[in-house]
């Protein structure tokens, strides 16, 4: 199931010969020289074309097995980074997370420490930028669009969207990386789900009908994921002014790089510095961006979600909050509504709010209590069905998105 005897170009050039959509998302030569990641080797190897050898052929004998289901029950009670391994999961399993549920060598504790505490002085904007934000950007990223409408998870995009808002959860939580945090296992049961998808989706022909690549999230896919929130965020502080010193930049960054290697990312990847990573990103990321069919249904779905509480805000508001986030164009490709009048009182009053927060304005803006409500619903809306911060179980798939 390895594309290692076709060259990227081939690839594209099928897809373009079927008239599959989106045939050239992307670059037909992968050009980023790894000098600029942290394993800081000057080669370019295309990451499009590397998947998870250490995972992908495990999971596919625990799926050929049926060993899926009896694996979730085990995992439900596996949460915490300091719990023990599951009982009950076949030895393969068992090996496997013996050598993956760790940090890496090159971890930095103090780092990650620090990065926990930026964390929790970001969590309003962080909240907003990965939900609102990365959330509704990843619907304009065609290959993930199409993988998130056509897998189990597409289904229901509440429970999907619950359990991906938990892997940001988890990875800002102020314990993330410590025997009481989730983030080590979440990323681990991550990483299982991701392998699941790579066998599951070739099987569905309504995915292969639309997908350009014939094996889905690959490390290069990932990467994609982490620009659209990890490099997207630190740009968007960056633009609204909040105050970070040089060390919690490099702190949240570092933690970023823990987080893509837990994944199963390979180091000549993962971007080395800020200044990498939005190179990268614009290289790989911004030139992708693109509606769908399935995408403009995604987003219609997530910003629906909110219907279910109440945030004191017109949908029209959220729509032009989306806009705001992302940009008018993305806006356009997903259909969103315009409302004017919403969107000047973004434009005055977000600014605002963020000046008021950061210490910046000694005047309490007008709508301060609307901002404050909308991003604290958002959180709640997703991490709990509208209640209450918990625990979202990730569990592995067996299927794809019913027909």
């Amino acid at each position: 199931m390895r594309m290692t005897n076709l060259s990227r170009r081939r690839v594209l050039s099928l897809g373009a010969a079927l008239g599959l959509v989106g045939a050239v998302d992307l670059p037909a030569k992968w050009a980023w020289s790894s000098v600029d990641s942290i394993a800081a080797v000057d080669k370019v190897t295309d990451p499009w074309l590397v998947w998870d050898d250490a995972t992908d052929p495990l999971l596919v004998s625990l799926l050929d097995g049926g060993h899926i289901p009896a694996v979730n029950t085990a995992f439900d009670k596996w949460v915490k980074n300091g719990d023990p391994l599951p009982s009950g999961i076949p030895a393969a399993l068992t090996t496997y997370l013996q050598q993956v549920n760790t940090l890496p060598p090159w971890a930095d504790q103090t780092k990650l420490n620090l990065a926990a505490q930026f964390n929790k002085r970001m969590s309003m904007y962080l909240f907003l930028l990965y939900g609102l934000g990365g959330g509704i950007m990843s619907t304009v990223i065609p290959r993930e669009a199409r993988n998130v409408y056509h897998s189990a998870g597409g289904a229901d995009m509440k429970s999907r969207a619950a359990k991906t808002f938990t892997y940001g959860y988890d990875l800002s939580a102020v314990d993330a990386f410590q025997p009481t945090g989730h983030f080590v296992v979440t990323s681990n049961k991550t990483r299982l789900t991701h392998a699941a998808v790579r066998h599951l989706l070739p099987k569905s022909a309504a995915w292969k009908a639309v997908t350009d690549n014939p094996i889905p999230i690959s490390n290069g896919d990932i990467l994609i994921t982490f620009h659209s929130l990890g490099t997207y965020v630190h740009g968007k502080l960056t633009s609204w002014g909040i105050k970070m010193s040089a060390a919690e930049e490099d702190a949240f960054l570092h933690m970023w790089q823990v987080a893509l290697h837990l994944l199963g990312v390979r180091e000549d990847f993962i971007p080395k510095s800020w200044a990498a990573a939005k190179q990268q990103s614009a290289y790989a990321l911004t030139p992708i961006l693109a509606p769908t069919p399935e995408g403009i249904d995604l987003a219609k779905i997530l910003l629906g979600l909110t219907k279910q509480v109440d945030l004191g805000v017109t949908q029209g508001f959220l729509n032009e909050f989306a806009r705001y986030l992302l940009s008018d164009q993305i806006g356009d490709w997903l259909k969103l509504p315009r409302d004017y009048v919403a969107r000047g009182l973004i434009n005055v009053g977000w600014p605002a709010f963020v000046r008021f927060r950061e210490g910046l304005s000694p005047v309490m803006p007008e709508g301060f209590s609307l901002f404050d409500n909308v991003v604290r619903g958002l959180a709640m809306l997703f991490l709990n069905n509208g209640t209450s911060p918990s625990y979202t179980p990730i569990t592995i798939p067996t299927g794809n998105r019913p027909t």
